[in-house]
């Protein structure tokens, strides 16, 4: 999406580890919901994948980043290598809406949200009614506690993003630490929800059950405002 000649507007980093079999299916809906006016790169930072991840994405002609293991950590390599001034944080298991592009045109045009973020209308994909409880309730944390998770994305400026410190080396729950800190300095009202969809691989809902993974996410999320090392509730999450 990026010719030699173009600068990237957009840096869309991606964290992975052993993803072979969902990576593909993100990049090519990234791909395929860019938009003409938007140059972007992909930017794949890999935490040490023992599969087919780096040759999957090399496919698609984006570009990898290997680096230590550990979410926090791969983030914040992907945006100190990124050449964008917006970046767009995306996990590697998330097919973004058609419409992605567009959006975020229209997002990163404004000069009112430099000091804002975006996210995405988070889904499934599994037809089952616990899918959609689960959509809801996702739909309501983010109305009334202002706190996307990692997996609806994150669109920023990066001049912003370094203002804030960037994402910390935490092998968890370095999205809700960025959130936090971001909402101490810019607002909750500046995290503004989009309406392109983030469909999320509902694989780890499946290999359990969706009441047991919700309540175990809800746990550990306890656990780290109760101040918990992150790396303990690694133990738990799974």
């Amino acid at each position: 999406m990026v010719s030699a000649m173009s600068t990237p507007r957009l840096t869309i980093v991606i964290p992975t580890l052993n993803a072979a079999h969902t990576i593909g299916g993100c990049l090519a809906a990234l791909y395929a919901g860019g938009d003409r006016r938007l140059p972007f790169e992909v930017l794949i930072v890999d935490g040490g994948s023992r599969d087919e991840t780096i040759k999957e994405a090399s496919r698609f002609g984006a570009q990898v980043l290997t680096v230590p293991p550990g979410r926090g950590g791969q983030l914040a390599a992907g945006a100190q290598g990124a050449k964008g001034h917006w970046l767009l944080f995306l996990h590697g298991d998330t097919l973004l809406g058609d419409d992605w592009g567009a959006e975020v045109i229209e997002f990163i045009s404004s000069e009112a949200n430099v000091r804002r973020a975006g996210y995405f209308r988070f889904a499934l994909n599994d037809d089952a009614a616990s899918a959609r409880r689960l959509e809801s309730m996702v739909g309501w944390r983010c109305r009334v506690f202002a706190l996307p998770y990692g997996d609806q994305g994150l669109l920023i400026a990066k001049p912003f993003y370094d203002v804030l410190g960037g994402f910390a080396p935490l092998s968890l729950m370095e999205d809700v630490d960025f959130i936090r800190r971001f909402k101490s300095r810019a607002g909750r009202r500046a995290l503004i929800p989009l309406n392109t969809v983030a469909t999320t691989d509902a694989m780890r809902y499946r290999s359990s059950t969706y009441l047991t993974r919700s309540l175990r996410n809800l746990f550990c999320l306890g656990l780290y405002f109760a101040r918990v090392p992150p790396r303990l509730i690694q133990r738990l999450y799974g």
